[in-house]
């Protein structure tokens, strides 16, 4: 079901962007209104929810562990998955955020046989690796709609993506590659059953909704001419609060910025703030340093406490009469 409904909203948001541009006089509000409002949403969103997070108290050392922590001089630590020092955590998070480190080392686990069989999964940290660096990459490239003049260094990110030079227009590599990482994304929601079963239709929105958002770029991009000067002149003027619709866009077009609208309104209230989460994650930023340190909870109230031999004085008599052995006749 989670399946399903997800889909249909995707396509239902679909159907309205394409009834609703192609209405006279409803363009602004799929060219200006939404975009304005998306992008305010968006940032107060991911604020709201940061700062949030960054007052959430964390009283002791909560680090994962997944090697040697500081021991004996003869022990060698694992200064990168138990690190003790601040250029450890650095070090960690770098290959957390840009390697993916915690996923490379994911492992899966199955019956075969009556037999409990433990191996790598790999598949999973290049899917979500090749998926990200690609969308990485098409929005730098998408940052010469919203300059005068484009950038050389956008300019030479284009010409590396589109390096093989197939076609005309030029095929850019990030368009097969993040079609073929979300395609195995959502792929392995639904066929996988374990994957499946826990899924929401929180999971399954996001995916639809990207693919969507991809099928309509690559569309635009090789398949359905669009006035590419339009939408240029349409993305200035988003940027300086000046915006004028130009005619004859296209309804893919405004399908395509509807779809990237829902999406930025809608990231900071899913999970995709794992981006901005994950520095915050104290099972990631914190250091192993226990055995070097003693850390206080600022939030401990002060507790009376009571020793064993008070409690005794206190219930000896009644601790012989139920056979309860004590320490003082």
């Amino acid at each position: 079901m989670g399946l399903i409904s997800a889909f249909l909203i995707v396509m239902g948001l679909i159907i309205f962007a394409y009834i609703g541009s192609s209405i006279s006089g409803l363009q602004p509000l799929f060219a200006v209104v939404f975009p304005y409002v998306a992008l305010i949403i968006f940032i107060v969103g991911f604020v709201v929810r940061i700062i949030k997070w960054g007052k959430s108290p964390v009283p002791y050392r909560i680090p994962t562990t997944a090697g040697q922590q500081f021991s004996l001089p003869w022990i060698k630590q694992n200064k990168i998955d138990n690190p003790s020092t601040g250029w450890g955590v650095l070090l960690r998070m770098f290959f957390e955020v840009f390697m993916f480190r915690s996923l490379f080392r994911n492992a899966k686990s199955e019956m075969m046989n009556g037999k409990l069989y433990i191996g790598s999964n790999k598949w999973l940290w290049l899917g979500a690796l090749t998926f990200h660096y690609s969308f990485l990459v098409i929005l730098l490239r998408h940052l010469r709609f919203f300059a005068v003049k484009t950038p050389w260094c956008i300019s030479m990110l284009a010409s590396l993506d589109s390096f093989l030079q197939i076609g005309s227009p030029l095929l850019f590599i990030t368009d097969i590659f993040i079609a073929c990482a979300i395609l195995y994304l959502l792929g392995r929601r639904i066929f996988n059953v374990q994957v499946r079963y826990v899924s929401l239709p929180s999971d399954y929105f996001p995916l639809f909704l990207i693919l969507g958002i991809i099928t309509t770029g690559i569309l635009m991009r090789y398949f359905v001419r669009v006035d590419i000067v339009s939408i240029k002149e349409l993305a200035l003027g988003l940027i300086y609060l000046n915006p004028s619709v130009p005619e004859g866009i296209g309804s893919i077009f405004y399908i395509h910025l509807f779809l990237v609208s829902v999406l930025f309104a809608y990231f900071s209230f899913s999970k995709l703030m794992h981006m901005g989460g994950v520095f915050l994650s104290p099972t990631r930023n914190l250091a192993n340093n226990n055995r070097m340190k003693m850390h206080v909870n600022p939030w401990e109230y002060p507790v009376k406490h009571r020793h064993y031999e008070e409690y005794e004085d206190e219930f000896r008599e009644k601790m012989k009469k139920a056979g309860i052995p004590v320490e003082k006749e």
